[in-house]
This record gives C-alpha cells, sequence and structure tokens, in this order.
C-alpha cells in the first residue's frame, strides 16, 4: 500500500493498516542493518584483527552460572577406574614438583652436523717470550670461540665424460652408459630440480625471483624453462603420489578440507578459480596429499575417494553430503566442532550473552580434550574420558539450543550458528563414539596453509596443468615437513633414483620409509 502523507485516510482500519506496513518495513530494515553490520564486523575483523579466535575470559564470568553446573558434573564423574587414579597420582605428583627454574638466555650450540674450519689466531715468535725473564712460554691450553658465516650457494657445471674405444678393425664403437638423468637429454641435475622445487613448493618463492637469484650468480635461467622443469619432475614422482594416496586412504579417519587457488585461462581476460583439496592420513598413515581440480563440484573428491570406507572428517560442505548418504560409498561422517565455534565466535557482534554461553560450552569440551593428550591416553581411554566428561556437556549443549533456538531470527548471525549446530549434531557427537577421532578438522586445515601462504607469493598458477604439479609437489614436501624429513635431501634423492627404481619397491621412497632407510645406514 502507497502512503500519502498528505491525504492520508479517516477509516481507523486503513489507519492501523499503514501503522503495521510501517512497523514490517521498520523491522526489515533493522534486521538488514544488522546483518549489514555483522558482515562489516567480520570484514574488519578479517582485515585488521586477529586471526585467532581467542575468548575474553572476563567475559565468560558473566555467564558462568550457566555453565559452572555442566562443568561440575563433567569433572566430578570419573572416567573409569584406572584413569581417575591416573589422574589423581598425577595431580599429585604436580603439586609435589617445584617450579622449574628460568630458563638461560645464553646463545644455543651450534649443530654438530655443520662443518667446521678452524682459524688459528696465534701468537707471534718474539710475543711467546716472558716479558719479565724473557723465557720461552709453553702452550697450556686454547680459548675456543664459534662464529656462524653463510658461504652463498654455488652453481656447478658437471661435465659427464664417456670414453669411446674402437676396434682396430673397424668392427665398431663402444661406451659406456650414463645413469637415467630425472629429464632425458635436459639442462638440470638432481640438485638443481630439488632446489627449485623446494623454494618454490615449500619456501613459497615465485619463479621470477628465483630467475633473478640465478642471474646473480651468472646463469641465465627463464621462469618458462623452470615451470616446464617443475612439470616434467610433477610426472616423474607421480607414482609415489599416487602410492601416497592408496596409503592414506587405507586410513581408519581421513580429514579434509578446501581453498581456493587462481589459475589463468586464456579463454578469458582475467583468473578462473581453481581449488586444492587436502587429505591427511591418521597417525599410522602420516601423509599429507593435496589433489587439484578446476572448480568446487563434488566429482572431485568423489573421484579422490573413491574406493574408501572409514571415517572422514570436513566441514558442511553440502557436496559431501552426497557421498554420506550413498551406500556404496560406506563413509561415517565426522564434523568439525572448530567450524561451529567459528560461527559463534561471529555471532558475538550480535548477540554477545548467547554466544559467549556456546563458546564458554566448546571450551569445556576442548578442556577435556587437553587432559587427555596430557594424560597421553591410548585411543580407548581417550574414548572412556569422552564418555563420561563429553557426553554431559553435549547434552547441556543441545538442551541450551533447542531452548534458544525459537528466541531468535533464522537470519541472525546466531540463529545460523545455532542452526549450523543442530543440523549436524549427530556427526558433531561421533568423535565421542571413537578414541581416535579428533574433536576438530584443525589437522586437515593446518596442511592448507602453505598453500594459502605460497598463494600470495606465487599469486597463481599458470594451468590446470600448472595445479597438477603443485598438487604433486607440495604433496611430496608437507609429507616431509610433517615427517620432519629434509625436503631438499629427499627429493634429490627421489629424482635420482625413481627412473630406475622397480614399480613394486614404490613404498621404499616415501618419505617416511626413505629415512628410516637413510638412518639405518648411516648407524
Amino acid at each position: 500500500m502507497e502512503i500519502d502523507p498528505h491525504n492520508l485516510p479517516s477509516e481507523v482500519h486503513l489507519l492501523q493498516q499503514i501503522v503495521l506496513q510501517l512497523l514490517q518495513a521498520v523491522e526489515d530494515k533493522d534486521q538488514l542493518l544488522a546483518r549489514v553490520q555483522h558482515q562489516l564486523a567480520q570484514l574488519l575483523r578479517y582485515r585488521y584483527g586477529q586471526k585467532r579466535e581467542r575468548i575474553d575470559e572476563n567475559q565468560l564470568f558473566l555467564f558462568a552460572a550457566q555453565i559452572i553446573a555442566a562443568s561440575q558434573r563433567a569433572s566430578n564423574a570419573p572416567s573409569s577406574e584406572e584413569p581417575a587414579a591416573d589422574s589423581s597420582s598425577r595431580a599429585d605428583s604436580k603439586e609435589k614438583k617445584e617450579k622449574p627454574g628460568r630458563r638461560g638466555h645464553g646463545r644455543k650450540a651450534l649443530p654438530e652436523s655443520l662443518e667446521r674450519r678452524r682459524v688459528v689466531f696465534d701468537l707471534e715468535e718474539s710475543q711467546r717470550q716472558c716479558g719479565q725473564c724473557q723465557t720461552p712460554m709453553h702452550k697450556i691450553g686454547e680459548d675456543v670461540s664459534e662464529r656462524l658465516e653463510f658461504i652463498p650457494a654455488s652453481l656447478q657445471v658437471i661435465e659427464e665424460v664417456r670414453p669411446k674405444y674402437a676396434c682396430a678393425k673397424g668392427c665398431g664403437v663402444a661406451a659406456a652408459q650414463k645413469p637415467a638423468a630425472p629429464i632425458e637429454k635436459g639442462l638440470p641435475g638432481p640438485g638443481l630440480l630439488a632446489h627449485v622445487a623446494v623454494s618454490k613448493y615449500g619456501d613459497h618463492l615465485p619463479l621470477n625471483r628465483m630467475e633473478s637469484i640465478f642471474q646473480r650468480h651468472g646463469v641465465e635461467l627463464s621462469r618458462k624453462t623452470m615451470c616446464d622443469w617443475m612439470a616434467a619432475c610433477a610426472e616423474l614422482v607421480s607414482p609415489v603420489w599416487e602410492r601416497m594416496k592408496e596409503v592414506v586412504l587405507t586410513s581408519k579417519a581421513v580429514q579434509t578440507d578446501d581453498t581456493p587457488v587462481p589459475v589463468l585461462d586464456r579463454e578469458r581476460t582475467r583468473t578462473r578459480t581453481g581449488r586444492i583439496w587436502t587429505y591427511v592420513g591418521d597417525r599410522n598413515r602420516p601423509y599429507i596429499v593435496y589433489d587439484y581440480t578446476g572448480n568446487h563440484s563434488r566429482e572431485g573428491p568423489e573421484e579422490f575417494l573413491k574406493g574408501y570406507k572409514g571415517y572422514l572428517q570436513a566441514d558442511a560442505y553440502r557436496a559431501y553430503d552426497a557421498m554420506f548418504k550413498n551406500r556404496k560409498q560406506n563413509l561415517t561422517e565426522v564434523a568439525c566442532w572448530a567450524h561451529s565455534r567459528r560461527y559463534f565466535f561471529e555471532a558475538q557482534t550480535s548477540d554477545l550473552c548467547r554466544a559467549t554461553v556456546m563458546l564458554a560450552y566448546i571450551q569445556l569440551l576442548y578442556e577435556v580434550e587437553r587432559e587427555a593428550r596430557q594424560g597421553n591416553l591410548n585411543p580407548e581411554q581417550r574414548r572412556e574420558l569422552r564418555q563420561t566428561k563429553s557426553r554431559p556437556i553435549l547434552e547441556d549443549i543441545k538442551n541450551y539450543l533447542q531452548t534458544e533456538k525459537p528466541k531468535v531470527l533464522p537470519k541472525s548471525a546466531i540463529g545460523e550458528a545455532i542452526d549450523y549446530t543442530l543440523s549436524n549434531w549427530e556427526a558433531l557427537l561421533r568423535y565421542t563414539e571413537d578414541g581416535d577421532l579428533e574433536i576438530d578438522n584443525n589437522g586437515a586445515e593446518r596442511s592448507l596453509r602453505p598453500i594459502v601462504v605460497g598463494r600470495n607469493n606465487w599469486l597463481f598458477y599458470g594451468s590446470d596443468k600448472g595445479g597438477r604439479t603443485g598438487a604433486v609437489l607440495s604433496s611430496l614436501i608437507a609429507s616431509c615437513k610433517r615427517l620432519r624429513v629434509e625436503p631438499f635431501g629427499y627429493l634429490r634423492d627421489l629424482f635420482t633414483r625413481i627412473s630406475t627404481h622397480p614399480h613394486n619397491q614404490l613404498d621404499e621412497l616415501l618419505p617416511d620409509r626413505w629415512q628410516a632407510a637413510k638412518s639405518a645406514t648411516q648407524s
């Protein structure tokens, strides 16, 4: 109804309709303003604020009455007879321990593995006589100090010489066979290829900067040439990537997540968005495998996870829903409490009271996980601890959310946080059923940090093939870092051996197996 302020109707029911219409318009604008203010607050936090979802504990005291009861119920109930005894004994031992002394601020010793060059500053012959009695002085010891020096990396030209031998009677010519090169008839050696790969995908150094660095060493290596080298290396080590994928898919639980990456497209005037997916194996299959897809559809993870049967921990991305419902895939969903916590953390700007209560509840869940880590509990003990302490907290959370849901607007920030948590409730509870499962998906999110940091440096992938190259080489380097394996030495040896290594013995080239074999040889 259009309203003319200069010609208002005299009928009461028409005036009532106008008032109701105006009230509804004001309410709609208030809701829109609240959403815009919430979005603005999140944008400002992402741009200028800290990324960590730190909770101000002073706020928790305001709502302590609502959560103390749940905390006391959880803490008073023993997890089992043995763990309760263990926790009490640990508490007694902590009381008996004295506070550790303050650590010194002295310089750390330099690693013994570094090469050492001895430089002696000795007295001249005339200075080795006593200044009073002129008697020759004898050496009684020496003062040794260490200074760390940097020697710039150097490039070497390896001349591969093959003497040729000919029969005196002209029967033929013979020469020794060269070992297989990483790139057939190519210029780079395995060490140079490993250096470029680790510099780009491990240290996030763009190829154009490496081009300038090599120029300072007097060598012209274009970024296009190095890009072609990386593509050839990724193709060379693809069997190892495939084997890592097979091993990860035998895990009891796999964590997954994804992040967007810009990709050049010759048919467009700007980049398009591809995706890097991460798949993190469990503690017994400790590999990180990245996969690249040109879009965000479910075909990518569906193809990667084909044949996998087990727990899949991920965010509530809709593409996974069809996979969880597909009985042929036999996937069990495990949701992430960190994602749920993020919704409530962001909702503090619109509903501080309810958001803080939920953050306090979730903090209690993480306190149980911290207790399990500090106690170094095995999976079965951790499951019992969760059943005893986390389950009552979770029941209180569910009751609180069901009570508060009718009181909030569905499209508000707190309403969306409550709806997200309740709609994924069964998956959020699942971590309490098995001690091998984690409360959140942070392992997968941490594995994507190298991709995000690299994206800010090299800006984009040159093509879909470049995305595949980055996924393969980043998988090897990220797995090395997770396993504390030095990636340069591993890749250099891998590029040297992979061409002639038997395909049925690929497990020997996996990072942890390679490190174990190397340690056994050195010992």
